[in-house]
């Protein structure tokens, strides 16, 4: 990324980066470099990462294979479900082509039965995720880790060794901390950036293979925001919290009507954001296995049942952002995070007293105009 240019355009280029990343994605498989991919922020990437595989963000946030999939799945399972297995089922997404091998969990049972469908015609492991963070989840997290670890030696025929995790531990800690750093610039106030603009980056350094240089990007791009902070840009506008289900090609639908009805969104609490990097994995622990099976088990998803974590999330972000309003975008048929808004609703207008709207929807266009209507009400309430 060149950092002369203008800051539109290198939003842009994170952007296009899952376009640009499918030659350098062949490329590497070329050169014999594993691929592993997978769906979820639960999978602890830094053990592939240790034996030198390439992981990679499987395609599952368009709408466009979903009639494909609905040939073999039922209509009202959850888009984001059946997108991901519309994807590997017809090719469509070069990234299922090139993993060696796919890793799912078990973090709802859509997904889980999806995967055994998807085992049929792809190599699929599954990581065994408990529903309850306790010392004896963590323990079984830990347990299914070194599990993980031995499926990788006993495929790739290598050998992954505890100092090689360590360092991979290292290295993706430091891109959480600079995304971290780089979407807390819209704690300011005004912000520097619209919730669009943060999302590009946040979803597009996923598809930056050379880990090390993407950290580096993003921390020049949050210096290079720092030094050309307009104030008036998105001055006077009320600031909103996204949280919710991981909404894909929704997003541009929500944001959209967001940012042209006077708000500008200045958190994302939802996979991809502030939940899925908020914590870092202990370095310190002698124990690598252990030490990564605290942190992920910490992620405060709404399959973790009861899932306080993400309240105290809540908490830190509602004040430290500065928020006006929250906005709950559910998936349909996300079963855990529907039921889990009640909660979210209850904490952050009681507590908090500030209001939220829920928001129901898919992966289709064809209720764009009821989204603006409704976030047009809602900002003009705030």
């Amino acid at each position: 990324m060149e950092l002369v240019k203008e800051l539109p355009a290198i939003f842009e280029e994170f952007s296009e980066q899952r376009k640009n990343s499918f030659i350098p994605m062949y490329e590497l498989k070329q050169k014999g470099v594993p691929v592993v991919g997978g769906f979820c922020t639960y999978l602890p990437k830094e053990i592939p990462m240790a034996m030198g595989a390439v992981m990679v963000g499987l395609c599952s946030k368009t709408g466009e294979t979903i009639p494909d999939a609905e040939q073999d799945l039922p209509r009202n399972l959850c888009p984001l479900i059946k997108s991901s297995y519309g994807f590997a089922k017809t090719d469509k997404c070069p990234f299922f082509y090139f993993s060696d091998l796919i890793v799912g969990e078990t973090t709802c049972d859509g997904k889980k039965k999806m995967y055994e469908m998807l085992a049929e015609f792809k190599n699929v492991h599954v990581l065994e995720l408990p529903n309850k963070k306790s010392e004896m989840g963590t323990q079984l997290f830990k347990e299914e880790i070194k599990r993980f670890k031995c499926v990788l030696e006993e495929q790739f025929d290598t050998t992954i060794t505890e100092d090689d995790i360590r360092k991979s531990i290292h290295i993706v800690n430091e891109q959480r901390k600079a995304l971290k750093e780089f979407y807390g610039l819209q704690k300011m106030d005004p912000p520097p950036m619209g919730g669009m603009e943060m999302h590009k980056v946040l979803d597009g350094v996923q598809f930056r293979f050379d880990m090390p240089k993407a950290t580096a990007d993003v921390r020049a791009l949050t210096q290079k925001i720092k030094d050309e902070y307009d104030p008036k840009k998105y001055e006077g506008r009320k600031r909103i919290l996204l949280t919710g289900s991981p909404i894909g090609c929704s997003t541009a639908k929500v944001v959209g009507a967001i940012e042209e009805n006077g708000g500008v969104v200045v958190c994302y609490e939802n996979c991809g954001g502030a939940r899925s990097v908020d914590e870092l994995v202990d370095e310190t622990n002698p124990d690598v296995y252990e030490a990564l099976a605290k942190r992920y088990i910490n992620i405060p998803c709404s399959c973790m049942s009861p899932n306080p974590g993400r309240l105290d999330l809540f908490d830190r972000l509602l004040e430290e952002y500065k928020i006006d309003g929250v906005i709950e975008v559910v998936l349909q048929a996300c079963h855990t995070f529907n039921v889990e808004s009640y909660k979210i609703k209850k904490h952050v207008t009681e507590k908090h007293n500030i209001p939220y709207m829920y928001m129901e929807t898919d992966y289709s266009s064809t209720d764009a105009g009821q989204v603006n209507t409704r976030v047009a009400a809602f900002i003009e309430m705030l």
